[in-house]
């Protein structure tokens, strides 16, 4: 048997050479696409060719490496468990199609988007081939090392292992995100309210340019730029200093983000890896995520921080980084602190640490302002100036039965499943393009309509789904732990009364719920994550979802395009 020992070894050594050969030229050659709109991307800040070469050589290399895994983990999952890996595998290759539909879809525009910024230069191809060839060495390298070192205990492979699903999901929204992102933040929008009532043009300035005051000096955004700006700065630093194109990524980024957060809550909470993917993707393929995961504005950013808090309170980390967070939250909209206290006492289930977390974040709330004026001068006006609140007068609104009528539908309609966005021509630079509209000047209350028949059969069966997680929910009230259900509902009270009064387009507001709503229906849902035909039905509204919400995109480039000059792209 010792004699055999060695013999067995060195066959085990050669499957393993075999294997090596077999998958790792395949991902070398599945991954082109990927690297080479990735170096593409960042062609438009390094254009030599060498820089080319380099950045081919490392993006490439890792793309090979990820590939490698990917193809390793499909084949153990699919022996696993079949059907559950050909539904995942359906939701993935409808994602990655989702990039190639988006690219098309604002191809015909082309004074809004430029094709050329996802595309590598002729001068710079023969570099980028070239470099392809080092990039599998040294994956093949990197590889026979790490199975010599047994890199399945590293801390990345077992890091990736557990989070291939979400990252994934992450990735492709990040892709689609940033391709629109590079449309709708362009500097040729140079007016506010364009989109939704969002302050673009305010927050490009004041993210990406020296002149960062708000215009509107408005005190609910005490140290949003503390937060932020410094954030465009790093990415600014690697894109050779083009901030503007720092901007549409970070901002994409965090959209991802949410998306990643929303599965890891999920798959946490409830356990269930496909269930966890499709309300991931369900998340991410929603209005509210496709408009500001690419419209630059503050909002994203808040429902990146209450997703966090979330986390962190069902990891139970430590108070210090709960306090952290709710001080982002207040720094980047003063009312947003209060999603994080909501969640904390309804979590917890402890009104002294509540307190004691509210004392913390209430110390540093006015230093952090003060700093922020400091590296900031005059950026905007103390939280405590109670004169400053008067500016906010324009969007106060009464309330009335048609108001909260409409708002209950941008809340639990519009923001997962986009209508026909309602199209406002007022004189101003741009059409604009809006879900809600209050009566502004006597004119009537106006709300965006489902025109379609994808439309109309997919809010029907999103208020089906609806009505189906809160025939659960009241099943389950007294028999499980609720304490996030519970906050997510009161939440969402928070929200409709704070609107029913404040919002010329509610839509604009969406991100503080969307993810309450669709969070609370999982919990409600877990009954039914692990059934074969729920999740089939889930899979199937996700795919109808992404076709339908292009069309609000487009819908946004189609009207706003006539009234836009033709650039010249760098």
């Amino acid at each position: 048997m010792r004699l055999l020992a060695p013999l067995q070894s060195i066959e085990t050594r050669i499957n393993d050479l075999q294997t090596l050969d077999k998958r790792l030229p395949l991902a070398w050659l599945l991954g082109i696409p990927a690297s080479y709109f990735a170096v593409a991307y960042l062609e438009n800040f390094y254009k030599t060719g060498l820089q080319v070469a380099l950045w081919t050589i490392l993006i490439h290399s890792l793309v090979n490496l990820f590939g490698y895994y990917l193809l390793d983990r499909v084949r153990r999952d699919f022996t696993a468990n079949r059907l559950e890996t050909a539904l995942a595998v359906i939701l993935f290759a409808a994602l990655f199609y989702l990039l190639p539909a988006s690219y098309n879809l604002a191809t015909p525009y082309p004074n809004l988007f430029d094709p050329l910024t996802f595309h590598l230069d002729a001068a710079v191809r023969v570099s980028f081939v070239n470099a392809l060839i080092p990039a599998f060495f040294i994956a093949m390298i990197v590889v026979s090392v790490g199975r010599k070192k047994n890199w399945k205990e590293s801390r990345i492979y077992i890091f990736i292992e557990a989070n291939l699903g979400g990252l994934l999901t992450a990735i492709l929204f990040f892709c689609v995100y940033l391709l629109f992102a590079s449309v709708f933040n362009r500097p040729h929008y140079d007016a506010d309210d364009v989109f939704f009532d969002a302050d673009g043009n305010l927050y490009r300035y004041r993210f990406t340019m020296p002149t960062y005051e708000d215009y509107y000096w408005r005190p609910a955004h005490p140290f949003i730029l503390l937060i932020v700006r410094p954030l465009v700065a790093v990415l600014g630093f690697l894109f050779n200093g083009d901030k503007l194109f720092a901007a549409f990524t970070l901002n994409a980024m965090v959209g991802a983000l949410c998306v990643y957060l929303v599965w890891y809550f999920i798959k946490h909470k409830i356990g269930n890896p496909l269930f966890a993917l499709l309300i991931a993707a369900l998340f991410g393929a929603s209005s509210t995520q496709l408009v500001f995961g690419s419209v630059i504005e503050s909002y994203i950013y808040l429902s990146a921080v209450a997703l966090t808090f979330l986390v962190l309170l069902l990891k139970d980390k430590p108070l210090y980084l709960q306090a952290i967070t709710g001080l982002t939250a207040f720094g980047i909209t003063i009312s947003n602190v209060a999603q994080t206290f909501i969640s904390h006492f309804f979590v917890k289930r402890n009104i002294k640490k509540t307190i004691i977390y509210g004392l913390i974040v209430g110390a540093f709330v006015v230093p952090l302002s003060l700093l922020n004026n400091f590296i900031y001068p005059d950026s905007s006006p103390y939280f405590w100036d109670v004169a400053t609140l008067e500016g906010e007068g324009h969007n106060q609104f009464p309330v009335t039965v048609q108001r909260a009528d409409y708002l209950a539908r941008v809340m639990i309609l519009h923001s997962f499943v986009a209508p026909e966005p309602v199209i406002i021509r007022d004189g101003l630079p741009f059409p604009k393009v809006w879900m809600f509209r209050a009566s502004i000047k006597k004119d009537p209350m106006q709300l965006a309509n489902y025109e379609t028949l994808l439309g109309d059969g997919l809010a029907i069966i999103w208020a089906g789904l609806l009505i189906l997680g809160g025939v659960f929910f009241l099943k389950n009230i007294r028999r499980q732990d609720n304490g996030f259900s519970l906050a997510f509902i009161v939440t969402l009270l928070f929200y409709f009364l704070l609107h029913l009064r404040y919002g010329k387009d509610v839509f604009l507001y969406s991100t503080n719920w969307t993810y309450a709503i669709l969070l609370f229906l999982a919990l409600a849902w877990s009954e039914l994550a692990g059934k074969r035909w729920f999740q089939i039905l889930l899979l199937a509204f996700v795919l109808l979802l992404m076709v339908n919400n292009l069309g609000m995109l487009d819908t946004m480039m189609k009207i706003t395009a006539p009234t836009v000059e033709i650039p010249i792209w760098k």
